[in-house]
């Protein structure tokens, strides 16, 4: 491997809505930041075709449209953004120490402060049709999407905590949900569950699971089977909800970072610290809760300006 080194003051890795938030700021403090988008630009957002909930658009927009708009505004301010992925990662548990970072397994950058906003990826049934309706009808977000399905019958797939609280969200909305639950019982929180089974128009189906998606553009209807018959029956819905849960993009930094059981990078307090100095987290990385566009961009702003002050720290 032949290495040509480069030394930075900011490396943000990853191009949803917090890294390129975290160049915007970057950028104007004049940090010159320099952002490795990874192999998907633009993050998770890509995959979805209306954004209604994002400030500042007030007739809607598309996901990729939106963080087109945000490499503009990063790129205006000088971020330099850079097609490639991080493949190696050697980060100093010294203040005012240098990370290094190999990208493509042949480059290396040489960083004083790193903004790592990876993101998390949305599990999926692997399914061919569920993955050609991914937004057709077919989505991992509720708090997202779910306003499209206003008034219209919807199925939730999965047994968690995150597929009640989807459930229930999409009951205030939807005419009727149906939750597929793979086993005899969901391994919900008893408060969830409860919760659950007072919604009315809430129907939960056991022992069963998702056999196909239905439609040829758009989602038309599900095809269920139930697992201890092998009886299949399709039922006519308009979108499909899976939420059997995120896996964060945060396999480089084990045993470097710390992290929660599932892979979720662990931040202090408030801010978007690391256990390591100059080392920053924002977005869906260490946000497990909300998981939101705007919730991820406000947290590259965090980054940023605490990437400013530990730079500034050192002077």
């Amino acid at each position: 491997m032949s290495e040509t080194i480069e030394r930075i003051k900011c490396l943000i890795i990853g191009s949803g809505p917090a890294g390129y938030t975290a160049a915007i700021y970057a950028a104007r403090a004049d940090m010159k930041p320099v952002m490795y988008t990874g192999m998907q630009m633009g993050g998770q957002l890509t995959t979805t075709t209306e954004v209604d909930n994002y400030p500042g658009y007030p007739n809607g927009t598309d996901g990729t449209a939106m963080m087109n708009d945000l490499q503009q505004q990063a790129e205006r301010f000088g971020t330099d953004v850079r097609f490639g992925l991080v493949t190696k990662v050697d980060l100093s548990t010294e203040v005012g120490g240098i990370h290094k970072v190999t990208v493509d397994e042949s480059k290396v950058i040489e960083a004083e402060t790193i903004i790592i906003s990876t993101g998390a990826t949305a599990k999926y049934l692997g399914l061919e049709s569920e993955q050609r309706l991914i937004g057709g009808g077919v989505s991992a977000c509720a708090t997202c999407d779910g306003f499209f399905y206003k008034g219209q019958d919807v199925i939730v797939v999965g047994a968690g905590d995150t597929a009640a609280e989807e459930a229930t969200y999409l009951a205030n909305i939807c005419n009727k949900v149906t939750m597929l639950v793979r086993k005899d019982t969901m391994r919900a929180s008893k408060a969830m569950q409860h919760r659950v089974n007072k919604t009315k128009n809430i129907e939960v189906l056991f022992n069963s699971e998702l056999d196909e998606v239905l439609g040829d553009n758009v989602v038309e209807g599900v095809r269920v089977i139930n697992n201890q018959t092998q009886a299949k029956h399709e039922i006519a819905v308009t979108g499909v909800f899976i939420a059997i849960g995120h896996k964060p993009n945060s396999d480089l930094f084990k045993g470097v970072l710390d992290m929660d059981e599932v892979g979720y990078l662990i931040t202090k307090g408030k801010s978007s610290k690391t256990n390591l100095p100059g080392v920053f987290a924002a977005g869906d990385i260490q946000d497990k809760e909300y998981r939101q566009a705007v919730t991820a961009a406000g947290s590259g702003c965090m980054a940023a300006l605490d990437a400013e002050r530990y730079l500034g720290a050192l002077e």
